[in-house]
């Protein structure tokens, strides 16, 4: 059985995400921004916490770790590499390695880029990827850490998944992504479908950060770093894809 998954909004435009296993009624929370709403989701579906998925060292995903640990006893999961700046771990984690939760297991992902020691989880028996900062929807994060490369690297990674992935992103930057994305691509049929769709959800409440890989694909920019009409569009025929790349992550900096 699929896992079941709740959307949290926290803090001013995070998400965290609620797991439960039906068959063992573990749950997992995916990075905790806020401690409050994560509680009141509990309470509203009546699950006990049993487990804390963290994706990278920032404040605003490691915020309420230490409180939610200690109000529920939750085991904390998180990259090995990356031990020294996150709370204290139970499991710490190495690319390749497995997360268990209840009946079933997903895989870590190393994606280095908006920090070193980013990582995302994959489970792919209910077609989730939790990639909070690097792949996020219509766009990916910003490179405080490290290089264009890397992000490139592990954006491909991410992009080997199946199609059906539903991608699970940290952020709702969901205009302003959708925003850039027009501006670098507007003939792309698909992206305009699917600001339509957006403001429609926007409207209707709906969380925004949650979209399959193959929709990722086809509209988000710097999943197209590839494809060489883009190229030919911003004058960079030619070019390295992590180049061109490179020059989509500059222009949506300033931006």
């Amino acid at each position: 059985m699929p896992l079941e998954m709740r959307v949290i909004p926290c803090l001013r435009d995070n998400y965290a995400y609620l797991l439960r296993d039906p068959e063992t009624g573990r749950v997992a929370v995916v990075d905790v921004p806020d401690t409050a709403p994560i509680f009141t989701a509990l309470e509203d579906a009546g699950w006990t916490l049993t487990d804390i998925l963290i994706t990278h060292h920032h404040d605003d995903h490691i915020g309420g770790v230490a409180d939610l640990r200690a109000a529920t006893g939750a085991q904390v999961w998180g990259a090995a590499a990356d031990a020294h700046r996150l709370p204290p771990l139970d499991h710490a984690l190495h690319p390749g390695d497995r997360v268990t939760l209840g009946a079933e297991s997903g895989a870590v992902i190393d994606v280095p880029g908006h920090t070193v020691g980013h990582i995302a989880f994959h489970f792919p028996d209910s077609q989730l990827a939790f990639t909070a900062d690097s792949l996020m929807a219509l766009g990916c994060g910003r490179l405080f850490e490290g290089s264009a490369d890397q992000m490139w690297h592990s954006l491909q990674a991410l992009m080997a998944l199946p199609d059906e992935t539903r991608i699970c992103s940290g952020h709702d930057y969901s205009q302003s992504n959708g925003a850039f994305a027009k501006s670098v691509d507007p003939g792309n049929a698909d992206l305009q479908a699917r600001l339509s769709q957006m403001a429609q959800d926007r409207a209707a409440g709906r969380p925004m950060a949650v979209a399959t890989l193959a929709l990722e694909k086809a509209t988000n920019p710097f999943l197209r770093a590839s494809q060489h009409y883009l190229k030919q569009a911003h004058g960079m025929s030619g070019v390295s894809d992590t180049a061109m790349f490179a020059h989509l992550r500059g222009l949506k900096d300033t931006f």
